[in-house]
């Protein structure tokens, strides 16, 4: 009887051993997931969407190579607007605080009736420059219609100013209604979005993009976007031209 016993006791310890010994093969085959692994290693996640206007105050940014207040640019109905006091493309552009690389950056804009403005990115703020666009290329933002010269391709709304026009995508809205636009830059691989269409794309750096910087508006500008980071910059034109939802992530 008692040999009985210790046989079925020794029966029922190895069933107990066994059935923890398969639970625990399972956990770490679950937990150790080669493909997975591999996937979150290689997969980079996009930044936070960050508001760079507060829709109130011109807190975050300040004027190009300048202190004090800023007057030339003023908040009106939720956006931040352009009064068009500078006579020419120099001394009155806005530039954020903070410097930006890879990025995508959104916003909503309208202008006037023959207004010209843009939007630049990977700004140097330095002396020895009168104005953002000598480092940093453009969105060109501007009223193709009712502009008071000829444009070229180059020159008109969501182009890559003086390097690549825009596609035959675009659909910009009339003078007055808001505009939607997008920058996207990676690595040098870059993309102008208006009203939900992707218009312009381009690699910086490729032989066609090199040939254009040589040879272009740009060769008198030995900086021109050479910086791969810098500030997010608004252009006063002398025209006035309004800007709303301006957010960016980093990429």
């Amino acid at each position: 009887m008692k040999s009985k016993m210790y046989r079925l006791a020794f029966m029922v310890f190895i069933a107990t051993a066994t059935s923890c010994g398969g639970n625990s093969e399972n956990t770490g085959s679950a937990e150790v997931n080669p493909d997975a692994a591999a996937t979150t290693v290689q997969t980079k996640t996009p930044g936070e969407w960050i508001s760079l206007f507060d829709g109130k105050t011109l807190s975050g940014w300040h004027g190009y190579n300048k202190t004090g207040e800023v007057k030339n640019w003023t908040v009106q109905d939720s956006a931040l607007v352009c009064l068009g006091a500078a006579k020419d493309a120099h001394g009155g552009d806005l530039v954020t605080d903070n410097t930006y690389g890879n990025f995508e950056l959104t916003w909503d804009w309208k202008v006037d009736k023959g207004s010209n403005s843009g939007v630049m990115y990977h700004v140097v703020e330095n002396a020895k420059y009168k104005a953002p666009y000598e480092t940093g290329p453009e969105y060109q933002v501007i009223d193709d219609i009712g502009f008071p010269e000829k444009l070229e391709d180059w020159q008109k709304a969501g182009a890559d100013y003086a390097m690549t026009p825009a596609n035959d995508k675009k659909q910009l809205n009339p003078v007055g209604q808001w505009n939607s636009s997008r920058i996207i830059y990676n690595n040098g691989h870059v993309e102008h979005w208006l009203n939900g269409e992707k218009i312009v794309e381009f690699e910086a750096g490729s032989d066609d993009w090199n040939k254009k910087r040589t040879e272009g508006k740009w060769k008198d500008y030995p900086d021109y976007a050479k910086a791969k980071t810098g500030k997010i910059a608004l252009q006063d034109h002398g025209n006035k031209a309004y800007y709303r939802n301006i957010k960016i992530r980093e990429l």
